[in-house]
């Protein structure tokens, strides 16, 4: 594959770090040489479920955002193309799982605030930055010491909840972000070129989690990052998706 070129907000790519940690700007120089989707996946020793044991998976509601890559390089997020790609990232979760044969169920949003919605509140908030640490630690060039030869992560009993609730053995978390230059973006890009300078091309980032629900351990991880794709149309976004499910172990 080639790599993908700087496009317009209808279909390019802009240059995006994601919350998802500093390990992304690490592999931005492997995406753009390879120009293709790289994922790097990492097993547990502890709690996988085993061939055919059929567990059943709670399904979180897909973490996406998409942006506007600014002239004044500054990410805005569009909303518009936010609501869509969280539709279609749905719809290709749900497609991929049953095509898989995984026995899921779907994560109910707790409309009314009181202690039960603050706890899974809290569950998502710890799930989000215990995936930022793995990014950080695990894929980049700041390795903890204590889990350099190891895979032991985890989000504790604060998911007792969810399995009680839900009667679920493990829960599924996808996370996913994309952007897209502006106009004032592309022209500043073919100026830059023009004249000689380099210009960065977008990433597509994210990553998704298996985790245990009887300890809380995160039993399987994937992180993507893509150089090409588009989360707006229901074929990126299966695509992105099955990317991030490659080799879980359902």
């Amino acid at each position: 594959m080639t790599t993908s070129g700087i496009r317009a907000a209808d279909g390019g790519r802009a240059s995006f770090v994601s919350s998802i940690g500093r390990a992304v700007a690490a592999l931005l120089l492997a995406v753009f040489v390879s120009g293709c989707a790289i994922t790097n996946s990492h097993v547990s020793t502890n709690g996988v479920p085993t061939p055919g044991s059929s567990p059943k998976v709670l399904v979180m509601v897909p973490d996406v955002e998409l942006y506007v890559f600014t002239a004044g390089g500054l990410n805005e997020t569009n909303a518009e193309w936010t609501a869509t790609a969280k539709g279609h990232v749905d719809t290709a979760l749900a497609e991929i799982l049953e095509s898989m044969s995984v026995s899921a169920v779907d994560y109910e949003v707790v409309q009314d605030v009181g202690p039960e919605s603050l706890a899974e509140a809290q569950v998502l908030k710890l799930h989000e930055a215990v995936g930022a640490a793995i990014i950080d630690h695990k894929y980049s060039i700041y390795p903890l010491p204590t889990k350099e030869d190891s895979f032991d992560w985890g989000l504790g009993e604060g998911v007792t909840g969810l399995k009680e609730k839900y009667d679920a053995d493990y829960v599924l978390f996808v996370y996913l972000r994309d952007s897209f230059s502006s106009g004032g973006r592309v022209a500043l890009n073919i100026l830059t070129a023009v004249i000689g300078a380099g210009v960065k091309g977008g990433v597509q980032s994210g990553y998704a989690s298996l985790i245990d629900l009887n300890s809380g351990d995160v039993v399987w991880f994937n992180s993507l990052v893509n150089n090409v794709g588009d989360l707006r149309t229901p074929e990126g976004s299966k695509a992105a998706t099955l990317d991030l499910l490659e080799e879980a172990p359902l």
